[in-house]
């Protein structure tokens, strides 16, 4: 089983404006599709590579998460 924490963030309105715009043209994603793609990205190509961000980059993307 995936565990998942809740996370609170304070993003520029710009970015939040982008977000609502592309969720309403694609309504297989969700918010939380969305910055778990995004972090998990920024993770494998800033961090240490962990497989396990990748894993979850990847089932996000597929949406077998």
């Amino acid at each position: 089983m995936n565990a998942t924490v809740s996370l609170y963030a304070v993003v520029p309105e710009i970015l939040h404006e982008s977000l609502k715009n592309y969720l309403e043209t694609h309504p297989d994603w969700d918010q939380d599709r969305v910055l778990t793609a995004a972090l998990s990205l920024f993770l494998l190509q800033n961090g240490d590579s962990d497989r396990r961000a990748a894993r979850v980059y990847l089932e996000t993307l597929f949406h077998h998460c």
